[in-house]
């Protein structure tokens, strides 16, 4: 295998670098594997452009390979074209209790917990939690939409929405300055600044009608939602990249959620805010998704207007995207 590497590393051959990744995965040579993503990312040294077969090599690698071996993908730092982060990738098949042993304390250590705690394993409540969230989900959070990881690639699918059971029509009033809108269009910026999406929000004094008429709309189709529903819609969101953008992953998106609830319920001023409060906060909220023309019923789309009708404010999002 090694001569074979090393003519196809003179060579630039692209193809025959895939063939032989997928025939050292086949045959389980882990080292060997990293051995070509090694290669192929010095190759540009001779002015050889072979990053796609080290992304390869190292996404196989934190996908297919044993725990001591997967951690091994951290070690590379050039992850811009990896489908998403290594931390959410080394999760999909690989327990905490497999991989701790081998994870060095840092950053990508505690989103690998975080990653795994979303997918069901109890991690310890000493380990340190980056995103200043807590790492295992509480009871009131829901089963997040977790993205599969395949040899083909990344599979995350925009989640289904129930149809609008209502139609309401809008009251004209100007959204309040309101920190909550940036913190939405920054957590929409994978959207908005790397694919072809856009994302608006407004904060006002009232309910649904006047959260709608503050985003421009005269009329809309509407329905209740849970606050499980809510956070897992706002989760999704914040995890994905849209159609074409970078994705950050699940914890991160998790995160991003936690965060804009607190700011628009007012516990982002004692920030990493308490979960249980934030828990008994959201389910006194109101949720309802809306439709409309522009805001479309399929695809990558976030519409959503938060209710907080003991403070009489409501919030608008929508965010939108096309292939």
């Amino acid at each position: 295998m090694a001569t074979s590497l090393d003519d196809l590393i003179r060579s630039a051959d692209l193809d025959g670098l895939v063939r032989h990744v997928d025939d050292t995965c086949s045959s389980r040579d882990w080292e060997h594997l990293v051995r070509i993503r090694n290669e192929a990312r010095s190759a540009v040294n001779t002015g050889r452009q072979l990053w796609p077969i080290a992304t390869l090599a190292n996404y196989r690698l934190a996908l297919w390979a044993p725990a001591e071996f997967a951690v091994r993908a951290l070690d590379d730092t050039a992850r811009t074209f990896m489908p998403g982060p290594v931390s959410e990738i080394l999760a999909v098949h690989h327990r905490w209790e497999d991989l701790d042993e081998h994870l060095a304390p840092g950053h990508d250590r505690s989103l690998v917990a975080y990653e795994r705690a979303l997918r069901g394993d109890e991690v310890d409540e000493g380990e340190v939690a980056v995103l200043d969230v807590p790492i295992n989900p509480q009871w009131w959070e829901p089963q997040y939409s977790l993205a599969v990881y395949s040899d083909d690639g990344l599979q995350f699918d925009p989640i289904d929405v129930a149809s609008p059971s209502a139609v309401t029509s809008t009251a004209h009033v100007a959204g309040l300055d309101d920190a909550t809108v940036d913190v939405f269009r920054r957590m929409m910026e994978p959207w908005t600044a790397q694919s072809n999406g856009t994302a608006q929000a407004a904060v006002v004094e009232g309910g649904i009608e006047e959260a709608l008429g503050a985003l421009g709309l005269v009329s809309a189709g509407i329905t209740e939602v849970s606050p499980g529903e809510a956070l897992q819609l706002l989760a999704w969101a914040a995890s994905s990249g849209g159609a074409h953008g970078k994705r950050r992953g699940a914890a991160t998106g998790r995160s991003e959620a936690w965060w804009l609830l607190a700011t628009f319920t007012g516990l982002d001023e004692d920030w990493p805010c308490d979960a249980e409060e934030l828990g008994e906060v959201i389910e006194s909220l109101n949720f309802t998704v809306f439709r409309n023309d522009e805001a479309p019923t399929t695809g990558w789309g976030l519409h959503l207007v938060i209710e907080d009708a003991e403070e009489g404010l409501s919030v608008a999002l929508s965010a939108a995207d096309h292939a």
